[in-house]
C-alpha cells in the first residue's frame, strides 16, 4: 500500500508547451474575428499556464465573456494540430519511474482535459497517471489550491506525505497554500 503521493502540473513542468499553445491561441482569437499582434514574449512571460479568463482581456481590449468562451473552445480544437511543437521533460518521467512503486502518481492542470489527454497520448504517457484532474474537474482553479486537495483526498494522503512539482507562480502558490511539499522546476517554460 501506498502512503506517499506526487503531483505534477502539466505545462511548463512535464512538457514545454509554450509554443503550442502560443500557436493554438493565435489560431483562436484570429478564428474568432479579431486582429491582434500577439507579443511571443509578453505571452510567455504573462500568459502561458494561466487561465484563459485571466489573461485574454490582456490580449484582445474589450472582450467580451462569450468571445473568451468561444476563443478558448477553438484553441481545444487547434491545440493537437501543434503538438509537434512540444517538449517532454525527460527528467521528470524518469523520476516519475523511479519513484512510482512508493508513491501514487497524479497530474493536476489548469489546462482542458481534451487538451490534456491529446498532448498525453500523443506522448504516450496517459497511462503513467493515476489521477488526472484538469480545470473542467474543479470549481476554482490554480491559485486555490483545490486540486491539489482533491488528489490528495482521492488517494487519502496528508500534505506532509505529499510532493507538488510547479513551473508557475500561480501553480507554486497553490502548492504553498495546500500545505504539501513542492519543488519549483525551472526550464520548460
Amino acid at each position: 500500500m501506498k502512503n506517499k503521493l506526487a503531483i505534477f502540473d502539466l505545462d511548463g513542468t512535464l512538457f514545454d508547451t509554450k509554443d503550442v499553445n502560443f500557436s493554438a491561441y493565435f489560431e483562436a482569437i484570429t478564428k474568432a474575428g479579431f486582429e491582434v499582434d500577439i507579443d511571443y514574449d509578453f505571452y510567455c512571460k504573462f500568459c502561458n499556464g494561466s487561465n484563459y479568463k485571466d489573461f485574454l482581456p490582456k490580449i484582445v481590449n474589450g472582450i467580451t465573456f462569450e468571445k473568451m468562451e468561444e476563443i478558448h473552445e477553438y484553441k481545444k480544437i487547434y491545440y493537437p494540430k501543434y503538438l509537434n511543437k512540444a517538449r517532454k521533460n525527460e527528467s521528470l518521467f524518469s523520476l516519475i519511474e523511479s519513484i512510482k512503486n512508493d508513491y501514487y502518481i497524479a497530474l493536476v492542470t489548469v489546462a482542458s482535459k481534451k487538451n490534456s489527454f491529446d498532448i498525453l497520448e500523443t506522448f504516450d504517457v496517459k497511462n503513467v497517471f493515476e489521477l488526472i484532474i484538469a480545470k473542467d474537474d474543479v470549481i476554482k482553479t490554480k491559485p486555490n489550491p483545490e486540486c491539489f486537495i482533491q488528489a490528495m483526498k482521492y488517494f487519502n494522503i496528508d500534505a506532509n506525505n505529499t510532493i507538488i512539482f510547479e513551473d508557475s507562480e500561480i501553480g507554486l502558490e497553490a502548492a504553498r497554500l495546500s500545505k504539501a511539499n513542492y519543488i519549483k522546476v525551472f526550464g520548460y517554460n
